[in-house]
Formats: C-alpha cells, sequence, structure tokens
C-alpha cells in the first residue's frame, strides 16, 4: 500500500518537472498564429530561398544568349635558335629577340544551336515556376500544421473549463454530502466517493495542464515565440460554409499546387525532348578575334618586330557521334515524359480521394456536433434530476457518480466535436489546395 501511495505521488509530481520554468501566457489568435507562421516557419524560409536560387538560374541561363568574349596575354623568355645538320651535329646558333610577348583578343555568337539555348531559358523557367508551386504547397501544409496545433490547445482549454466546471460542481456536492453526513443521514463512504471523484478531476486537470504547456512550447518553435510562453488561444473566426457540392469541391480542386506541380512536370519533361532534337542540329556561330605577337619567327633573320593579324568568320560544329547516341537520348525523354504523364493522372486521383474523403469527414464532423449538443443536453438534465432525488436521499451514490460522469462525458466530448467540425473544414479547404 505505502509503494502505490508513493507511486501516485510521483506520477502526480513527474509532469510539473519539464515545466519548472514559469510559462508567460501570450493571447494569440488563429489568425495572427497563421501570420507568424508563415512569417517565421524555418521550412518555409528553405522553400523561399529554392525560389531565389530558382530566379538566378533564370539569369544564369539567359547569359547563353550573350557572345563569349575572351582575352589573353602572355611573356615568355626566348633562347638562342640552335641550328643543328641531318645527323644531329650542330652548326651554328642564331641569336634571337630574348623576350616575346603576345596579345589575343577573341569573341564568338553563337546564331543557331537547333533552339536548344531558348528552350534550356524555358526549362529554367519551368524550374523556378516549380519552386514557387513547392513554397505554395508548403504554406498549405504550414498553414494545416499551425490550425491543427492550435486547434489542439483550443481543446484542451475548453476541455479545462469544462472539468473546472465539473469539479465546482463536485466540491458543492461534497458540500451538502458533509452537511448530510453531520446529520448523520449518509455514511463516511459517501464522502470518500465524492473526494475520490474530486481527485480524480484534479488529476485529469493536471494532465491537460502539462499537455497544454508542451503543445505551446512546440507551437512556440513555428511561430518564432519566446519558448517560455504559454499560447492563449483567443478567438476563432469559424469560416463559413460556401454551401458547395461534392463535385463543386473537386472542380476547385484543379487548381491544387500538387496538379499544377505534377503538370509543370510535364512540361518539363516535354522541353527536355525537344532539347534532346534540338542536339542533333549543327551550331551556327559568329566569330572574330585580334592577335598582336613579337617577334617575327617566321622571317630570317628573326626580326624583334610585332606581327598584327584579325579575322572575322562562320564557324559550322557538328558532332557526328549525334547521328548515334541522339536516338537513345530522345527515346530516355520520351519514356520520361510519359512516366510524368502517368504521375499527372495519379496526383488527379489521389487529389479527387482527398477531397472526397475530407467533403464525407466534413459532413459527418457536423453532423456529430448535432448529436454531441443533443446528448449534452440530455445529459445536464439527467444529472439535475439525479442531483435532485440524490440531495432528498432517492438515489444512491453510484447513480450519483454516473450522472456525474456522463454529464462530464457528454460535455467534453460536445467541446471535441465542434473543434473537430472546425478541423474538418480546414481540412477540406486543404484538400482543395485552398486553405
Amino acid at each position: 500500500m505505502k509503494k502505490y501511495i508513493v507511486l501516485r505521488f510521483i506520477l502526480l509530481c513527474f509532469p510539473l518537472a519539464g515545466f519548472s520554468q514559469e510559462l508567460v501566457p501570450y493571447n494569440l489568435s488563429l489568425v495572427q498564429a497563421i501570420e507568424m507562421g508563415l512569417q517565421n516557419h524555418q521550412q518555409l524560409k528553405i522553400a523561399e530561398a529554392q525560389v531565389q536560387t530558382s530566379e538566378q538560374q533564370v539569369d544564369v541561363a539567359k547569359l547563353q544568349q550573350l557572345p563569349t568574349v575572351s582575352f589573353s596575354a602572355n611573356a615568355a623568355y626566348l633562347g638562342d635558335a640552335l641550328v643543328l645538320d641531318t645527323d644531329w651535329s650542330k652548326l651554328q646558333t642564331v641569336d634571337i629577340p630574348h623576350f616575346g610577348n603576345s596579345f589575343a583578343l577573341q569573341a564568338s555568337q553563337v546564331l543557331y544551336k537547333g533552339g536548344v539555348i531558348k528552350k534550356s531559358i524555358e526549362m529554367a523557367e519551368l524550374q523556378q515556376q516549380l519552386a514557387e508551386l513547392n513554397l505554395t504547397s508548403n504554406e498549405q501544409d504550414i498553414k494545416l500544421l499551425i490550425i491543427s496545433n492550435y486547434l489542439d490547445i483550443y481543446k484542451l482549454t475548453n476541455q479545462f473549463r469544462v472539468l473546472e466546471q465539473n469539479k465546482t460542481l463536485a466540491e458543492q456536492l461534497l458540500g451538502n454530502i458533509t452537511r448530510l453526513y453531520e446529520e448523520n443521514m449518509v455514511t463516511r463512504n459517501e464522502i470518500i466517493r465524492a473526494e475520490l471523484q474530486i481527485k480524480n478531476l484534479s488529476q485529469t486537470i493536471l494532465t491537460i495542464q502539462n499537455s497544454h504547456a508542451i503543445l505551446s512550447n512546440q507551437l512556440s518553435y513555428a511561430l518564432g515565440l519566446p519558448h517560455n510562453v504559454l499560447i492563449m488561444p483567443t478567438d476563432i473566426i469559424e469560416p463559413k460554409a460556401a454551401g458547395i457540392s461534392q463535385v463543386g469541391y473537386i472542380n476547385l480542386a484543379q487548381q491544387h499546387p500538387t496538379l499544377l506541380l505534377a503538370e509543370k512536370n510535364v512540361e518539363i519533361a516535354e522541353k527536355n525532348i525537344s532539347i534532346a532534337k534540338g542536339n542533333r542540329l549543327p551550331a551556327l556561330s559568329l566569330f572574330g578575334g585580334y592577335n598582336m605577337q613579337r617577334p617575327l619567327t617566321s622571317t630570317t633573320p628573326v626580326m624583334d618586330l610585332y606581327n598584327n593579324t584579325w579575322q572575322v568568320g562562320i564557324s559550322l560544329n557538328y558532332n557526328i557521334d549525334n547521328l548515334i547516341k541522339s536516338k537513345s537520348k530522345i527515346n530516355l525523354s520520351k519514356t520520361q515524359a510519359r512516366t510524368t504523364q502517368e504521375a499527372l493522372v495519379y496526383a488527379r486521383q489521389n487529389v479527387e480521394i482527398g477531397v472526397n474523403t475530407a467533403f464525407l469527414k466534413c459532413r459527418e464532423a457536423e453532423q456529430q456536433v448535432v448529436l454531441m449538443d443533443e446528448s449534452k443536453q440530455l445529459a445536464n438534465e439527467n444529472y439535475e434530476i439525479v442531483r435532485a432525488k440524490y440531495l432528498n436521499q432517492l438515489a444512491i451514490t453510484a447513480e450519483m457518480t454516473d450522472a456525474s460522469n456522463a454529464k462530464l462525458i457528454a460535455e467534453l466530448e460536445h467541446a471535441n466535436a465542434a473543434i473537430n467540425a472546425l478541423f474538418q473544414y480546414y481540412n477540406l479547404l486543404k484538400a482543395t489546395g485552398n486553405l
């Protein structure tokens, strides 16, 4: 028995150990929580950085349209020329200028490359759109995550309120039982039962307070808040249902980020086919250059003078191995394109399944609220009847305990059902990509 008492004491005290630091209440509305999450969540910062990277990649791809220009300069020490006979014997040493240097300026501009450059730029732009859609998709995920955590906290505060009200009623009942006990109208056993009920309620309240602190700490990281705050939900703006049918929600989901991402992947795959085909064609370029070099080594004796030359022209370049390699590359691109098209069909199916499921869950949650409200009214009515009978010694303690438990369960289930209905509606909006 002593071991049981010690163990119970440890279990009651242990949840408080992780939150020995004093928590500061912080009032926060759902709208504020979503705004703070979109600004401070680390996952969104990564997605935003990826968008910026893709924008820079577009700028880099556009640089392919510009001409390439190169300049080189060098200086060298030239040794004397050694003239040898055909039998490798030395004939003479010819003095030449020992300092040599040269300057060269080269420029070229691609005139035609089978449209590869243009398509590469378009490919980079599609990658940028992918990054933006990924950011939008992440924002949808973060919104639902924040809403879910916020509503969980809201649910806990509702449970706390319900439990406190029931604890107050239990304490009032204990006072009435104590008065009856003093008048020798009930036994000590009735007082013990009432006290046990209050202790159980206190223990449940303690657990809810610790759960509230844990969820608040987790949410503070996502919102960029100090980690010692205790988030207190304030007003929740309940969205007004637009009266849209199930088919209407499916049509609304056609702009879902997941579908748009799949469609962009199809475009990218088709662009890859065009690029693979473009690589089979020759590249036509315009080039020009200027060279200045000393000394003149093409004369005898060598003259310490600059030799200046310039040239302009058109070059045609074609990789003959493309005749063999291009076919395989094109076939690979076509296979990848078919894969992305199948992935698009699969994404549409998943989105429709998700919308259908979310729609039915939303309707079910709304019906649950109505049922739980009726149950709550019946449980409260039953509690008042049994309470009056008990105080008049027309009901036993077990009936009073059952009525109290039924009232508590009905009120908790009603509070939970209301929060769940709100979450299911937000989840339906998330399923359509319009959260």
